[in-house]
């Protein structure tokens, strides 16, 4: 029903031992009868929480949850991933499936599903890190440990500007256990998480707690990313904490890739600024560097280097009182602010566990904006 009273947005209360400060319930509205003022609070309450959590939103269609993300940038036509000529080698195939009514939305999750939304038979797989991290969790321990998979901003770095918003909606969620998620640094850092959780960082969070001059380095640095990086990325393999990739030469040559257009390679800054707060996000994907431009114009080229210096900066973002982990509930739509959070899959499902959720994001139509750009 439409909603009477208007959006209320509630704060989310951190967790005993949690520091987090971002993230957020709306009550009071319905997704399928959104008004322009409801509209106008959910987008200034995105901007300022990061995530938006609504509760009993089952009823949601593909078009409705659509026609949501892409009201966030009505110029934006094109889909978040985009596609490439040769999609098949992407990292990112064998995770989503189309809806084939509205290709804007993605299905993900795990296990055998008959029929939705026009797809049948469709076999899902919930990623597990043994297939891309350098590193794995004894089989023994799968089902009570677990790893973050791939801390991530939903975007195609390449020819695509990274979407502004990503919708996800809980259509089928198994319940009852949780993991130990374990970073497997050295640090002896683990967290306590519901099984098949998202997890949330703010980079708003990750900025702010640097040093002064990692800040100033932030701040006047820029990323280049490689050039179709989920395709270049797919012969490596991840840190254990699923921060950056361990570097032993196995990304793909550049001349074995599809053809590069020079133009559509993106060199973004490190730093993109909340366009209501003004805040500074430290926003990087860390699995598709391979480049850094500093301020006095030197570039970086060792791959190593590259990613030694963007994990260190990254690392403190990610400790376990940053995390937010998200505990699933069927007919949970959660609305998050794609360029200032990074994400992560966790989680390990048995083969009998059926996840089925909905995806969908919109490449933008404008890039990010640096901390020196209006």
């Amino acid at each position: 029903m439409p909603s009477v009273t208007g959006p209320v947005v509630q704060p989310l209360t951190p967790p005993a031992g949690s520091t987090i400060n971002f993230g957020a319930t709306v009550t009071g509205i319905d997704i399928e009868n959104l008004t322009d003022a409801d509209f106008a609070i959910i987008c200034e309450a995105l901007f300022t929480h990061q995530v938006l959590i609504f509760k009993g939103q089952s009823h949601v269609t593909p078009r409705t949850q659509y026609e949501l993300t892409n009201r966030f940038d009505p110029a934006a036509t094109s889909y978040g991933h985009g596609k490439t000529v040769d999609a098949k080698r992407s990292i990112l195939h064998p995770d989503l499936k189309t809806i084939p009514h509205q290709p804007q939305v993605q299905v993900i999750g795990n296990g055998f599903v008959p029929e939705y939304e026009g797809l049948k038979n469709i076999q899902l797989r919930h990623p597990h890190h043994k297939t891309f991290h350098a590193t794995t969790i004894p089989e023994t321990d799968d089902l009570t440990h677990t790893r973050f998979y791939r801390w991530h901003i939903d975007a195609a770095f390449y020819g695509l500007a990274p979407p502004i918003v990503t919708t996800l909606l809980a259509v089928k969620v198994p319940s009852g256990r949780r993991q130990i998620c374990r970073y497997d640094d050295g640090s002896g850092d683990e967290l306590s998480v519901p099984l098949g959780t998202t997890a949330f960082v703010s980079s708003y969070t990750s900025y702010d707690i640097l040093s002064p001059p990692d800040q100033e380095f932030a701040r006047t640095t820029k990323v280049e990313y490689a050039p179709h990086p989920y395709i270049w990325m797919s012969g490596a393999k991840s840190r254990p904490d699923g921060l950056g990739m361990v570097s032993e030469g196995k990304e793909i040559p550049l001349e074995d890739l599809p053809p590069i257009e020079e133009d559509k390679v993106q060199i973004l800054p490190m730093c993109w600024k909340n366009p209501v707060t003004g805040k500074l996000a430290l926003q990087v994907h860390p699995s598709a560097i391979r480049k850094l431009h500093l301020g006095d114009g030197t570039i970086v080229e060792d791959l190593k280097e590259v990613r030694d210096v963007v994990h260190r900066l990254q690392r403190p973002g990610i400790g376990p009182e940053h995390v937010y982990a998200h505990d699933w509930e069927e007919g949970d739509f959660v609305l998050f602010y794609n360029r200032g959070v990074l994400h992560s899959v966790v989680g390990a499902f048995a083969e009998s566990e059926v996840r089925l959720f909905r995806q969908c994001n919109v490449a933008a139509s404008e890039l990010p904006v640096g901390p020196d750009e209006e």
